[in-house]
């Protein structure tokens, strides 16, 4: 150790003097953030489009909108540089609502639900593209997409949809997308399945064979008729062919409805069979084959306006628990409904299965 009185207290002030430097460099950072921030906000508000989101943000912290009415989604500029504002929205994967109002999967059915209800209540949106791919999901939660969309277009009579079909578009997801304008399929989109499916499992046999006895305790013969331990019985099966169908026939009534077709020409190709994207168009089911470009042209054309569009989409704002709940980050919907004693999506569907 050193006995030199003069090395020691050298050492020490230039710790005590290395400290303040370093706090009166934080402290300048942190103001030139903090004034970039004020000035960038300014900068915002001085714009017309940024002041009204700002303004209508304002009014849904105020209370004016709930949450789910007016999501607090990031807007983001896409494609286009026209005037006329135009909402991209997905429809992805299994068609489920089950993740409620607010999801950490993105491009779920409900992040969809809640862009849509964005649109609804923002004035400057005058279409939504939807982007489908999926082969359809729940009958209630197509029908709630089908749904959001025909109020979109009831707010404002002038608003248009444009559908554009990705690998496929069967079942449910045609379903959502016959409240659109005018459909366009890929050359090699698959489409059609107009149809309803309700599936289960009966291993009667096997369990005797290991041992397993069904113990079940029940208010009517009618209360377990899925049971798959037991056999189901002719006139249980009356009961759900009759609901299935009664939700089938909804469904070819909507397609011909929405595409100006008679029933008795929708009906035949009402039988769960799907088309590939060329006979799909002589059907009349879809109105053109095409790419995305096209989609966006043809919505130009559609609400008239001569100096193009601007395309926006919806992004989740993610916490951190969201994004811990990610897949491939976090638990997976499949372990975590696990974990909580879930089980997987049963019941009717309008669902293209393969």
């Amino acid at each position: 150790m050193s006995n030199n009185p003069d090395s020691s207290t050298t050492k020490r002030g230039c710790g005590f003097g290395c400290l303040v430097t370093g706090f009166a460099i934080l402290g300048f950072v942190v103001f030139l953030v903090f004034a970039g921030i004020v000035g960038l906000g300014v900068i915002a508000y001085e714009d017309p489009a940024m002041r009204k989101m700002i303004t209508q943000h304002k009014a849904t912290l105020e209370g004016d909108y709930g949450e789910d009415e007016f999501p607090s989604l990031e807007e983001v500029w896409s494609y286009g540089a026209g005037t006329t504002k135009v909402v991209r929205i997905p429809i992805e994967g299994m068609i489920l609502l089950a993740e409620g109002s607010h999801t950490w999967q993105p491009n779920s059915t409900a992040l969809s639900l809640r862009s849509i209800r964005r649109a609804t209540l923002d004035p400057d949106v005058k279409g939504i593209i939807l982007e489908i791919n999926s082969g359809g999901g729940g009958i209630t939660d197509s029908d709630i997409i089908f749904h959001a969309l025909k109020k979109f277009k009831e707010a404002d009579e002038s608003r248009i949809v444009v559908a554009i079909m990705g690998d496929v578009a069967a079942s449910g997801a045609y379903y959502i997308a016959v409240a659109a304008d005018f459909i366009f399929a890929h050359p090699t989109t698959i489409t059609g399945s107009i149809g309803v499916i309700m599936q289960s499992y009966n291993i009667k046999q096997l369990a005797q064979k290991i041992g397993i006895q069904d113990v079940t305790i029940k208010s009517g013969d009618n209360k377990d008729f899925l049971n798959p331990f037991q056999d189901i019985k002719p006139e249980q099966r009356e009961i759900v062919q009759k609901i299935i169908q009664a939700m089938h026939q909804r469904f070819v009534h909507l397609v011909a409805e929405n595409r100006r077709l008679a029933r008795e020409v929708v009906a035949p190709l009402a039988d769960g069979r799907v088309f590939l994207a060329d006979e799909a168009l002589k059907l009349k089911l879809i109105d053109g084959i095409g790419y995305s470009e096209d989609a966006h042209k043809k919505m130009a054309e559609l609400l008239k306006t001569d100096d193009g569009i601007r395309i926006y989409r919806y992004d989740e704002q993610l916490t951190f628990w969201d994004m811990l709940s990610r897949p491939g980050i976090g638990l997976s919907t499949s372990l975590r409904g696990l974990l909580r004693g879930e089980q997987t999506a049963s019941g009717l569907h309008y669902q293209w299965t393969w």
